[in-house]
This record gives C-alpha cells, structure tokens and sequence, in this order.
C-alpha cells in the first residue's frame, strides 16, 4: 500500500470513523464516534486508539482503553471497537492496528487486552484467534433497562 500510515486518534477523524462503520454495521452505526474519540484524549487511552491512513484516507480504526480496577481483574486494556472500509478489507489492516496497540500496552507493562465480540460474529472471532486471544474466565452480564 503507497503512502500508508497508524498514528493516533484524532478527534477530525470521528466522520471517517462513523462512516467506515455505517459500511460494516448497521445495528450500531447511530453511534456518536466524535464524543468517543473526545474521551479518548487523556493520554494513555489516545495512544492505544488508532487509525489507518491510505493516501491521506483513514481506512480503518482501532478504539481501545485502560481500566484500573475490575472484579479480580488487574490493570488491562481493552479492545472495544474496531473496523476497517470494505474496500481496504483483506490488506492488513486491522492486523497491523492490533499489532500496534498490543506493542504499546506490552511496553507499560500491561499483561492482558480483552475484547468482547458476539458469539456468532465468525469473522470478527476468527480476527482476534488469529492474533493470540483464547476465550478468558469472564463471562459478559447485561441487564436490559
């Protein structure tokens, strides 16, 4: 790929975001991706959210945060929004974002990144096997309000 870059997230990237996911999902592309990267811009959470950038395009994103306490659960990052345009699909991409940000948090010393992805979301499971993670000991709770 010509002139190919990751750098941080910035809060002018939110519309290229917001339509990268209306083109792969469409249950959530309602989402308000500039407050989301707003809340990422004290320091640690902004350098482990990430965006592609192809010819001066943002391609693809990787969103992702630090939490300090949990139940039994040591400091650890989590992966908690990620995607790629369609047509930049197939290059990469995500796997050069996700190798970016586990590089950061395995250099401040974080032992676990977690994800939570739909039990039948194949390719998005298939996505993280490929990068190492196994199934954790935690099991996701909602309550509907």
């Amino acid at each position: 790929m010509e002139n190919f870059q990751i750098r941080e997230i910035d809060e002018s990237d939110a519309k290229d975001i917001e339509r990268i996911r209306s083109l792969i999902s469409k249950e959530d592309a309602t989402f308000d991706f500039k407050k989301i990267v707003n809340q990422q811009k004290d320091g640690i959470s902004r350098r482990g959210s990430l965006v592609a950038v192809v010819d001066n395009n943002v391609v693809g994103y990787m969103i992702s945060n630090v939490l300090y306490a949990g139940f039994g659960l040591e400091k650890s990052a989590w992966i908690v929004s990620m995607g790629v345009d369609p047509n930049f699909m197939g290059r990469g991409i995500g796997k050069k974002l996700a190798k970016k940000i586990l590089e950061l948090y395995k250099s401040q010393n974080i032992n676990y990144v977690f994800s939570s992805v739909a039990w039948d979301s194949i390719d998005l499971l298939s996505f993280f096997k490929t990068l190492g993670f196994e199934r954790s000991e935690f099991i996701n709770l909602r309550k509907k309000l």
